[in-house]
């Protein structure tokens, strides 16, 4: 049995990401602006694709759970931080804490999931076109999509669960504008081997997986358009998938420069700046992305838009 607290746990002390007061009203205008236009871009792609029956596939499908899964990542922190900001405080709640982090895994993982599943899809839209529809059919892609979340489910759950067995020393102050999974376990004075490996464990099986599942389906993907014999044709088939390319490279970049910097500077101030790139600017541009480089996306939001202008003119 792990061991447990010998006095309760009321609450933790988020830092943020500075602790200069000059520089909070600058943070708090700042992120509240991003959430604002991340929340905002998201929901005009789910409502550009729900809004056109043309726009009904299994590319778009993913892409709304994507877009939908980018409005829940981003609210799981910035709320609580400008809160904070505003307020003066810097405190958030034990069981806050645990909930925050539990939401933030589960979105976290399922965003990576759902870009795998979204390079399969390109994958069987460009290497076997014929039998798209038949691969790519409504029960497989609602079964990926599901896959994804019970598996983000279960690994956020098992985390918390093992952050819960955890005894904390007096210093509660998380060096970050969220409750990070590592930053929580350092704070702990039992013993975090488990805990360690547990998420070594799952941070390799259930992130280098799926990153090996892009990269296969993209080698695949390579190998076929450099076959196609002319360059129209391989325009034609490299422009489906330019877009995700451009959020899978966004994504893992930012993850890969967090734990990059982290690790050169072993500053956990400068990992929570580092953070801010994937929780918050990617799911911010990932709207921008797929919208401006998608004419269908563009023409269902004209559309969209048009009908309303019309429908207020004649009432």
């Amino acid at each position: 049995m792990g061991p447990v607290n010998d006095t309760p746990i009321s609450e933790f002390l988020l830092l943020g990401l500075s602790e200069a007061p000059e520089l909070q009203p600058l943070l708090f205008g700042l992120f509240l602006s991003m959430y604002l236009v991340t929340v905002l871009g998201n929901l005009l792609i789910i409502l550009a694709v729900s809004s056109d029956s043309r726009l009904h596939t299994p590319m778009y499908f993913f892409l709304c759970n994507l877009s939908l899964d980018d409005i829940c990542f981003t609210s799981t922190t910035v709320p609580k931080m400008l809160v904070n900001i505003q307020t003066h405080s810097k405190a958030i709640t034990y069981a806050g804490c645990i909930t925050q982090m539990y939401f933030f895994i589960l979105f976290a993982l399922s965003d990576d999931f759902l870009l795998t599943v979204m390079a399969y899809d390109r994958f069987v839209a460009i290497c076997h076109p014929l039998h798209y529809t038949v691969i790519m059919n409504p029960r497989l892609c609602g079964l990926l999509v599901l896959v994804s979340w019970i598996m983000s489910v279960l690994d956020s759950l098992l985390q918390c669960l093992m952050v819960l067995r955890l005894s904390f020393c007096p210093n509660l102050e998380i060096p970050h504008f969220f409750c990070e999974l590592n930053q929580m376990t350092q704070l702990a004075c039992s013993d975090t081997f488990l805990n360690n490996i547990v998420i070594y464990l799952a941070t390799g099986l259930l992130a280098g997986c799926p990153l090996a599942g892009i990269l296969y389906s993209y080698s695949k993907i390579v190998s076929f358009i450099r076959a196609i014999p002319s360059a129209q044709g391989k325009y034609k088939a490299f422009s489906t998938c330019a877009s995700h390319l451009s959020v899978v490279s966004l994504f893992y970049g930012a993850i890969l420069g967090v734990y990059l910097s982290s690790a050169a500077t072993q500053s956990s101030q400068s990992s929570a700046v580092a953070s801010v790139m994937y929780a918050v600017v990617t799911p911010m541009l990932n709207p921008f992305i797929y919208s401006l480089r998608n004419g269908d996306i563009k023409r269902a939001l004209n559309r969209f838009f048009g009908m309303q202008v019309n429908k207020g003119l004649s009432s």
